[in-house]
């Protein structure tokens, strides 16, 4: 790992902005505290730039781009620097998971697991790029005519990325990016930044050339709003709520930028009772309703925080449920034996009890949390901790059901038929992803096939590839990210005609 990110373990103030392959501070000497969620302590310093670092760093890109060789270099030698960013994250791969721990809340398991999914999307987009035709070619109808289709990197992009998953929604945007031959620059969330900053000095330790990659740590109403409206940003790729997409998208719209939204969701978890027909069948099911709903305290824009359960298995379902809800433990994520961690903010924690609240103002039934822990040696006082929450008898007027609560609270929904399943499932403005669990073949393909949801999961939850898009209907979002579909957000698309025998036409007389 590098120095840098060592050095972002402790307070010492960071040059964390980076331009032109140079790392440096905040114009104005700004910086911002890094707290760690699980006590509330500061632990890292960070420069906190502004629309003038932002200027700075798009037109080192655009200069890059416009003047340097990354976008013109053959693709073999653009797929090897990013199995070689790939290999680096695997070398660093204990240290960058406790690092993203540490930054995000989440437990260490997931901060490696985490990095593990990092570098299989370098490793995929470079595989990807490598493996492609150089062309398409189109008949033409005529052997004077050599006619053909290619892709070619859309400019200088703005990746701006969330608080939630920071180095492995960077990644989504950050390898099929360079994949594509593009510059970028990328602003991490101004909370959780400090592995987008490493990964950066990963990039360079790679051999990506100077002025291609650059970071700049600050907040969205500044660094944000000014990337998203810069003239010289041919792209912007931007992960995170719906309020600040609408505005990204805003902001880009008078300069006609490309404009790739994620923005989250409300997902359903649809459970027949022929799913539960075996103990096996009902412990699956249950233990999924759990990870749905409550990795990452429920911090996760795929989360199932609806569950839709047949009624005649919900009182039995919604009891084990709650009552394993009330055994996860929960505490630092670096601790052993910790399955949970804290929220990633205070301001995250007083969201999530409002909501709650709400709820029960409004008929829901507490089954299980609702309230803050009491303190334990993994689970300091300070720290952004909620209990595991599940809420009973919830109804679609229920605001804790419409919209996205990012925390870990889970509400329950009955249906009698396979029509009122899907339509309640569907009944949301949002449509990122969803499941259905059935021991029957047939109604798993109809209703898998009616669900208006990017990713539809039969019988599990939460798996992606990164050769599958990812991405959503409605609310969710516009465009995609993985798969081939995720590397096209980054190109441009041309159309090369050439005449072997070019003639007079005589369209005009004289």
């Amino acid at each position: 790992m590098s120095d840098r990110a060592e050095a972002a373990l402790g307070l010492d103030a960071q040059a964390t902005i980076h331009v032109s392959g140079e790392w440096r501070e905040a114009l104005s000497g700004a910086t911002r505290e890094i707290l760690d969620p699980a006590d509330g302590q500061a632990f890292a310093l960070v420069a906190e730039g502004d629309e003038k670092d932002a200027d700075l760093a798009v037109a080192a890109a655009r200069h890059a781009f416009d003047r340097g060789d990354w976008p013109r270099k053959p693709v073999a030698e653009r797929a090897a620097v990013l199995r070689r960013v790939a290999d680096l994250l695997v070398r660093d791969r204990e240290r960058l998971g406790r690092l993203e721990s540490r930054d995000a809340g989440k437990t260490v398991e997931e901060g490696r697991v985490d990095i593990d999914c990092v570098a299989d999307a370098f490793r995929y987009f470079a595989d990807l790029v490598a493996g492609e035709a150089p062309g398409r070619v189109v008949d033409a109808g005529s052997a004077d005519v050599h006619s053909v289709v290619v892709h070619e990197p859309v400019g200088v992009c703005a990746l701006i990325t969330p608080w939630n998953y920071p180095l492995l929604q960077a990644s989504w945007k950050i390898a099929p990016a360079l994949a594509a031959g593009n510059t970028f620059v990328v602003k991490p969330s101004e909370i959780t930044p400090l592995t987008t900053v490493a990964l950066i000095d990963l990039l360079t330790e790679a051999g990506l050339p100077a002025g291609v990659a650059g970071v700049v740590t600050g907040p969205g109403q500044s660094v944000g709003a000014r990337l998203a409206e810069h003239p010289d940003v041919d792209l912007v790729s931007f992960t995170g709520g719906l309020v600040s997409g609408t505005k990204v998208a805003q902001a880009a719209a008078p300069t006609v930028k490309k404009v790739a939204l994620e923005l989250g969701g409300k997902n359903p978890n649809v459970v027949f009772a022929d799913a539960c027909a075996t103990e096996e069948g009902f412990d699956t099911a249950v233990d999924q309703a759990l990870n749905a709903a409550f990795i990452h305290s429920g911090q996760v824009c795929s989360a199932g925080a609806r569950l839709i359960v047949e009624e005649p298995l919900r009182e039995r379902f919604v009891a084990e449920l709650a009552r394993r809800a009330g055994r996860i433990r929960l505490g630092r994520g670096t601790e052993d034996g910790v399955e949970c961690g804290p929220l990633v903010s205070e301001q995250q924690r007083a969201k999530v009890e409002n909501y709650v609240a709400s709820a029960l103002a409004e008929g829901a039934v507490l089954r299980s949390g609702g309230r803050r822990p009491d303190p334990a040696p993994e689970r300091p006082a300070t720290g952004y901790f909620y209990e595991p929450t599940v809420l009973d008898q919830c109804h679609r007027a229920m605001s804790v059901v419409r919209e996205e609560v990012f925390g870990p609270v889970l509400t329950v929904e009955t249906f009698r038929t396979e029509d009122e399943a899907v339509a309640l499932a569907n009944d949301t403005e949002y449509g990122l992803a969803g499941a259905v669990w059935t021991a029957d073949a047939g109604r798993a393909r109809r209703v898998a096939g009616r669900l208006r949801h990017g990713t539809v999961w039969i019988n599990d939850f939460h798996p992606y590839l990164p050769q599958a898009e990812w991405g959503g209907f409605g609310k969710s979002g516009v465009g995609r990210e993985l798969g081939p579909a995720g590397l096209a957000e980054y190109r441009e698309t041309k159309h090369v005609y050439q005449n072997l025998a070019p003639k007079p036409v005589r369209w005009f007389a004289g």
